[in-house]
């Protein structure tokens, strides 16, 4: 079954060397099918602002969001998946601008949720045998698999990788998780999947390539690794269960204040 309305978000921060060419690479077939494009500008200190304008003429259909000062890839993110539940969006694809997420492999991330196989997807470099091979450097490589060995002994999953921030959500993804009140940082779409895993939703991961090139990453690696072991303990002291039923119950409460 063909998702109705699909969303591609995308947060952008100095990416105006590389986001024009990012849109480029989306397949015509996906094109023909994007309701919405959003794009949330955080604080870019260099052209992107310019790109997306030019962006912005040959995609009608493209909503740009703008924080004035950089206030962090969770904060854009959580931005552009409330743009996205309140537009209405089936499906938002998170593409990041830089181009290291490969366009190209939309379709495939669309299709176990087109499929009913999922409710999350994420393009994930560790399947396939290929991360060393796009150039994905050795010590990157070996703390992906040493996180991730971690996380699936604390999360009780049996994921590949975590570290991919090429994510697909659905619907009840948007509406049931309370992403809001997750992290400003990289480490948002752990806790979604984490989030996502309590609330008894299946997640799948489809192979993407690994490319490496001349793109600038924000990502401090030391912080990034404690907050990922932050997230582990949290969930082991039941924060994330917590934070759903808090959500849940005050779903109920505007319910009743409704009738």
């Amino acid at each position: 079954m063909m998702t109705s309305r699909v969303f591609i978000i995308m947060p952008a921060y100095n990416a105006g060397a590389h986001i024009e060419a990012t849109f480029g690479r989306i397949p015509p077939a996906v094109r023909e099918r994007i309701a919405r494009y959003v794009v949330c500008n955080d604080g870019s200190a260099d052209d992107t602002a310019a790109a997306i304008g030019r962006l912005a003429a040959t995609f009608p259909n493209l909503t740009v969001l703008t924080h004035e000062a950089n206030k962090g890839y969770g904060a854009a993110e959580k931005d552009l998946l409330m743009c996205a539940r309140e537009y209405g969006a089936d499906v938002a694809v998170l593409l990041h601008a830089d181009g290291q997420y490969s366009p190209e492999k939309i379709p495939d991330l669309l299709a176990p949720i087109e499929a009913g196989e999922a409710e999350i997807v994420q393009g994930s470099r560790m399947l396939g045998g290929g991360a060393l091979k796009g150039g994905m450097p050795l010590y990157k490589f070996i703390a992906n698999k040493g996180l991730t060995f971690v996380e699936n002994l604390g999360f009780g999953l049996r994921m590949a990788e975590y570290h991919s921030g090429f994510m697909v959500y659905s619907r009840p993804v948007l509406e049931r998780v309370p992403f809001g009140k997750l992290s400003d940082s990289f480490d948002i779409d752990i806790e979604m999947m984490v989030c996502a895993k309590i609330l008894g939703m299946r997640i799948r991961e489809v192979a993407i390539p690994t490319i490496y090139a001349d793109e600038v990453s924000n990502l401090r690696p030391i912080k990034y690794g404690m907050n990922v072991l932050r997230i582990i303990a949290r969930y082991r002291r039941g924060y994330y269960r917590q934070l759903l039923e808090m959500m849940n119950d005050e779903a109920r409460i505007r319910i009743g204040i409704g009738h």
